[in-house]
């Protein structure tokens, strides 16, 4: 698969609003199980901490007819103890997960997946390094996914899941990926003004998720006692075979939202970053990314990224077009406050358009219409979509990461996989990252190791 072939405009346009559009669907595909005289659908959480738990609220909070949680995954008891207490407290008569529907294990997946009929869904909210190994599980059982982002973390899982979406296609079967702002009905309302040239031609974006210490990122040493694999869990962020690290699990909504209003996926990324305040800390990240993605037709994006204390914070996406600028996104994820403006200042005087608030939450809009495209049997598969997306802010990652300009397809054909032995994990086993004798891991050394990441 090769991105001169893929990424053409017109097919990312298509791929570009509330739902990415599936291939023709296959005669004799999974069949509409909800169409009979029960038509509530059941859902299985794998991963409960506290984005799954958010994930399984909307799940419930649809309104389109009715749901039910019946089956719950994960590795740590507490974890999946606290996010049961808090989803039967605010649904009480739309959970019924019994002791013995509650798994825990690194094969937990499975049979939380047992639990469900062919048509039902199952929420990933494990750390990404999981995605591929857990979707190939649900579509051998038919069972539609909603999984969160980033769906992969090197070149050989994202092949492994272009693979996988067309299987999901080939079945029926609905998937959504958590990249909500593509659900967020103002940046639709911008992204239509773009592609409908009311910007002229796109020449640059300017995207910032500027903080403090954010999620796991900055990983403690491991306690006396505490196994090494699941301190790393509980500190995914801190680890590239986890998660892809700060960048691709923080920088990956902005990249896609710079990426949505150009219309394309960039070509190449040139990128550095470095480690600085670290004290103690045992993870792979830096602690800043300046990335600089370049498109076929030449025109640039820059990403900001940084996770230091003390420092300006800043969380948003500029459009920079030949007839005006737009705010794609001003305010985080919630509410996005898109505008556009006659001028690239962004002052008040030049403004031309705002979306009017207040905005429906994209958070509840990606499962309003996913669980839409279930019960009216419509195509309905983000994969591909989600794939690119994930592929594009690795190859920001590893730019900064070896020192070195990558392309799509430099990435994409990497070799490193950062976790090959990823099915025979075990709970109080291995990790396929060991630390070193002074209880650190490898970080990135540009420039000294320009081949790989670590």
């Amino acid at each position: 698969m090769t991105h001169n072939n893929d990424s053409n405009r017109r097919q990312f346009l298509k791929q570009g609003g509330a739902i990415a559009a599936a291939s023709t669907l296959v005669a004799g595909a999974a069949p509409r199980v909800h169409a009979a005289q029960d038509s509530t659908i059941q859902v299985a959480l794998v991963g409960c901490g506290g984005r799954g738990t958010g994930a399984a609220v909307n799940a419930l909070s649809v309104q389109n007819g009715p749901l039910k949680l019946v089956a719950m995954g994960d590795v740590f008891p507490h974890r999946q103890k606290a996010s049961y207490a808090s989803l039967a407290g605010k649904f009480p008569n739309k959970v019924d997960v019994p002791e013995e529907r509650k798994f825990i294990g690194f094969d937990a997946y499975k049979h939380a997946i047992d639990a469900l009929n062919p048509g039902d869904v199952v929420i990933f909210a494990t750390p990404p390094a999981f995605r591929w190994l857990h979707f190939s599980y649900a579509i051998e059982k038919g069972v539609n996914v909603f999984m969160e982002k980033p769906v992969t973390v090197d070149g050989p899982t994202c092949k492994r899941m272009f693979a996988l979406a067309e299987k999901a296609k080939e079945k029926n079967l609905k998937v959504g990926v958590g990249l909500m702002c593509r659900h967020c009905k103002a940046r639709q309302a911008l992204a239509d003004k773009i592609h409908n040239g009311e910007l002229g031609d796109v020449l640059h974006l300017r995207a910032y998720r500027m903080a403090g210490p954010t999620g796991s990122a900055a990983a403690p040493p491991i306690p006396e006692g505490v196994n090494e694999l699941e301190h790393q869990i509980k500190h995914f962020h801190g680890f590239l075979w986890l998660s892809g690290g700060a960048v691709s699990d923080f920088l990956i909504h902005n990249i896609d939202e710079g990426c949505w209003a150009k219309g394309e996926w960039p070509v190449e990324a040139r990128a550095s970053g470095g480690r600085h305040y670290r004290g103690d800390k045992i993870d792979q990240n830096f602690d800043t990314y300046s990335l600089e993605y370049t498109f076929a037709d030449g025109s640039k994006m820059s990403v900001e990224g940084r996770t230091i204390p003390g420092c300006q914070n800043e969380f948003a996406t500029f459009v920079h077009g030949t007839k005006g600028g737009a705010i794609f996104s001003s305010r985080g994820h919630v509410p996005a406050r898109s505008r556009v403006y006659k001028g690239q200042n962004f002052v008040k005087d030049d403004l031309v358009w705002s979306y009017p608030e207040p905005e429906p939450n994209p958070y509840q809009e990606e499962w309003n219409d996913l669980i839409k495209a279930i019960r009216e049997d419509e195509a309905y598969n983000e994969v591909e979509r989600g794939v690119k997306s994930s592929l594009v802010t690795s190859m920001g990652r590893m730019a900064a990461h070896t020192g070195q300009k990558i392309t799509y397809d430099e990435f994409l054909n990497c070799e490193h996989e950062f976790a090959p032995g990823l099915a025979d994990l075990k709970l109080g086993g291995p990790s396929p990252l060991m630390a070193g004798a002074n209880g650190k891991y490898p970080v990135p050394q540009p420039g000294l190791n320009p081949v790989t990441e670590y």
